[in-house]
């Protein structure tokens, strides 16, 4: 089997309610100040009022930095490390998408007062270290896995998106109650469950670090964001459904935090960074067309998967995968979300820059089954373009 190393949280509550755990932790782990990390959303549609009693009743002191917004910046990251640093919290609280949680992750590093590294000494693969504040995340859609992978994506520039990866950013606690994301957007509720299909089959073809236990736990994700993702677009209130979308999005995330993404990922990005498409749309709109030119390389791997998706699917590798990938081009037909590049105010004149851009993220196409290339990638652009 393999060389491999796994490493997840430390902590893992999941399940209908599990909110009310938090006032246990709070208590026992003797935080004095917290600071809740969020966005303007989420406030305003005062989703966070649980997490609020909980710091009530465990009568802890906190504050609250509410201007997270997608795609954050460093501009944003840094001002909510300065607050964090006023106020002296002892504790980070990270509650909403990945976006929330990706800065929750940093603040937690920089606000630390023992911590001399700043935030540009960070990005890389295992450039951060510690210490670190203690952190708790609690995702309010099921598609990022945040909460459980040791990966902070930055705006770093105009159109540019860097990522921070080091296993101290891997949450003390992630709390998993689908009663927050009961109230989503039919189309967040696609977009972010696509994202989360990804990282099951990216993490399961990964190149370099593919293993046993992130295969297993990226079978698991993939088959209850298959069952259940047409469940909650037809009914947004099926809480046992939206449960397992948050549980499978969890276990993906926990195989790609291990078995890293690859170039669905890739060229999403600059989709994202460009056209401030949401990361989850971007992954929908690339991903079938990536599939097809992973086939060459990948096809046993995708042909595993549909049968694990589909017992009573057979046949030969090639026909597998084709039923795979025609599958998931079933799920994209029915999520409701917009599905070419023409019809998002992407100028074909931008296809090139995207196509070179993509071949930048080198992070993540080392981890593709089939090498990219900038043909492919322009190819790929323009497959989805109209």
């Amino acid at each position: 089997m393999g060389y491999f190393q796994f490493q997840s949280a430390s902590s893992i509550i999941s399940g209908l309610g599990s909110i009310a755990e938090l006032k246990t932790i709070l208590i026992d782990r003797d935080y004095q100040k917290v600071l809740l990390v969020t966005d303007p959303g989420m406030i305003a549609h005062q989703y966070h009022l649980p997490v609020i009693e909980c710091l009530d009743v465990a009568q802890i002191d906190y504050v609250i930095y509410s201007d997270i917004q997608a795609d954050p910046p460093e501009e944003i990251v840094l001002n909510a490390a300065a607050y964090a640093k006023q106020e002296k919290v002892d504790a980070v609280l990270g509650f909403g998408g990945g976006s929330s949680m990706d800065v929750a992750k940093v603040i937690a590093l920089l606000a630390h007062p023992d911590q001399i590294q700043q935030l540009s000494d960070m990005y890389g693969v295992n450039n951060a270290k510690g210490p670190r504040l203690p952190l708790i995340l609690i995702p309010t859609t099921a598609g990022t896995g945040s909460e459980v992978t040791p990966i902070s994506i930055i705006t770093t520039g105009e159109t540019t998106k860097t990522g921070i990866v080091s296993p101290v950013l891997y949450a003390d606690v992630a709390i998993l109650d689908a009663n927050f994301t009961r109230d989503l957007p039919a189309h967040i509720t696609a977009a972010t469950g696509i994202d989360a299909m990804v990282h099951a089959i990216e993490a399961y073809t990964s190149k370099l670090k593919k293993n046993v236990y992130a295969d297993m736990l990226a079978k698991h994700a993939l088959r209850l964001l298959n069952d259940n993702l047409p469940k909650v677009l037809s009914n947004g209130h099926d809480m046992d459904a939206r449960q397992n979308m948050l549980l499978g999005s969890m276990l993906a995330g926990q195989a790609f935090a291990n078995a890293p993404v690859g170039a669905v990922h890739a060229l999403a990005y600059p989709l994202g960074g460009h056209f401030h498409l949401s990361h989850g749309h971007t992954n929908a709109l690339v991903l079938v067309e990536v599939l097809k030119y992973n086939a060459p390389h990948a096809k046993q791997l995708y042909a595993e998967l549909m049968q694990w998706l589909d017992p009573k699917s057979n046949g030969c590798a090639d026909g597998l995968c084709d039923l795979f990938i025609d599958h998931m081009q079933n799920h994209l037909d029915h999520s409701g979300l917009t599905l070419k590049l023409s019809q998002l105010n992407v100028p074909h004149s931008s296809l090139e820059t995207l196509a070179q851009d993509a071949l930048l993220q080198t992070r993540l196409l080392q981890n593709n089954p089939r090498e990219m290339t900038h043909q492919a990638a322009y190819q790929i652009y323009e497959a989805i373009y109209a």
